[in-house]
């Protein structure tokens, strides 16, 4: 609970994530993307900055840190001094509201094809962390990741990869895996070990937005997942505390410490905000900012520039959200043996696969959860010769 929710309100938040696009247009069309305005090369005005951070810090759900990241769109397709002047404007916010007494730490995912000497040190004078899109090596990357003529970007990507390098800055890697790449686990995992990227997660390829079929259907795929991920488990394994794999990460955390999920970042209101270029703001999964449904509408909840955190929370529209995503969750929680490593599953992966947010099993949490989960667990009672 925030700590100027008052005893007896919702327990909403507290704000971990602020998503802000700071652009929707990117330089590459990949296609299995979800965005459906990548064209628009509309910009967010910097001094839109100030009330998107005021109506957090002033709202009931800021009770600690939180992680600003910009994405949604290819952030780096602004120029540098966006960056400078959204930093000098961050600092100025926190200055605005000293009884919070929190840091705002900036994060920036990008396809890295046009990280340069400018970029890195614009990351290092404002200590921005840094995430990579790089679907693995160039074959499976090329395949789905190409530029507006239909080139690959694995070598921009690299090249830019190359820039963090020399300036000694830490990335993680968040790569997609489709159909293709199933059957190259060693290819992937080798690729990743000789450009020394030791902290991966993979994004399944998902039915949603834009994107209205994954390559990840059917039985046989996720047989095949299932042989993937547990090849990928023997080769972390192998190389001990060097390589980190999200996925593996979240579960055995889980595991180790005894602790289960009640539910996730992406169904608990106000837990993660996102604000699109023009300030239209929503919670709950990023990915539903962008999109418009047959059965909901938009997902946008109001305008910084007009409205509130709190103030939606009495609309209509979030509360028939609200309850339809507590609903889902509360039958995931009655159904599936599985809750507590996943919480009730993402809302986003419900309505484009179900239809409703009041729903259960997806495929996107067989692939993300489920069969993860078996293989990580069987491999932790070896490990601890558990098994006959």
């Amino acid at each position: 609970m925030g700590q100027n929710q008052a005893a007896g309100e919702p327990n909403y938040g507290p704000i971990s994530l602020l998503v802000v696009q700071a652009t929707p247009y990117c330089n590459l069309d990949c296609d299995y993307c979800y965005l459906p305005d990548r064209d628009n090369r509309a910009r967010l005005k910097p001094e839109l900055l100030d009330p998107i951070l005021d109506r957090l810090l002033s709202s009931p759900f800021i009770d600690g840190d939180f992680t600003l990241l910009w994405h949604a769109g290819e952030p780096l397709a602004l120029p540098v001094s966006f960056y400078d002047e959204a930093s000098r404007r961050i600092q100025a916010a926190l200055e605005r509201h000293p009884e919070r007494h929190i840091a705002i730490h900036q994060s920036i995912q990008t396809n890295g094809t046009l990280i340069d000497q400018q970029w890195c040190e614009c990351f290092q004078r404002h200590q921005i962390s840094v995430g990579v899109s790089l679907d693995g090596p160039a074959f499976l990357h090329d395949a789905h990741r190409r530029t507006r003529t239909g080139l690959g970007s694995h070598a921009a990507t690299m090249r830019g990869i190359g820039w963090l390098r020399r300036y000694g800055l830490p990335f993680h890697v968040i790569s997609v895996l489709g159909e293709q790449g199933l059957d190259h686990a060693d290819s992937i995992f080798q690729f990743f070990l000789e450009q020394g990227i030791h902290d991966v997660g993979f994004n399944m390829e998902e039915t949603e937005g834009i994107n209205r079929a994954s390559s990840l259907q059917g039985s046989e795929c996720e047989r095949r997942f299932s042989a993937f991920m547990h090849r990928f488990w023997e080769l972390t394994r192998a190389t001990g505390e060097q390589f980190v794999l999200r996925e593996f990460e979240s579960v055995y955390s889980l595991a180790y410490a005894d602790a289960r999920l009640k539910q996730t970042d992406m169904n608990k209101p106000f837990v993660i905000v996102s604000v699109d270029h023009q300030g239209n703001f929503s919670t709950f999964d990023p990915e539903l900012l962008a999109v418009h449904t047959e059965e909901y509408g938009d997902f946008v909840l109001g305008n910084v520039q007009t409205d509130s955190l709190e103030s939606v929370i009495a609309t209509e529209k979030f509360q028939r959200i609200q309850h339809d995503m507590a609903a889902g969750v509360a039958r995931c929680r009655e159904s599936c043996d599985y809750f507590g490593l996943c919480g009730g599953g993402a809302g986003s992966n419900k309505y484009w696969e179900n239809g409703s947010f009041n729903s259960t099993e997806t495929q996107a949490c067989r692939y993300r959860v489920k069969l993860v989960a078996d293989v990580v667990l069987a491999g932790l009672e070896e490990a601890l010769s558990l098994t006959p």
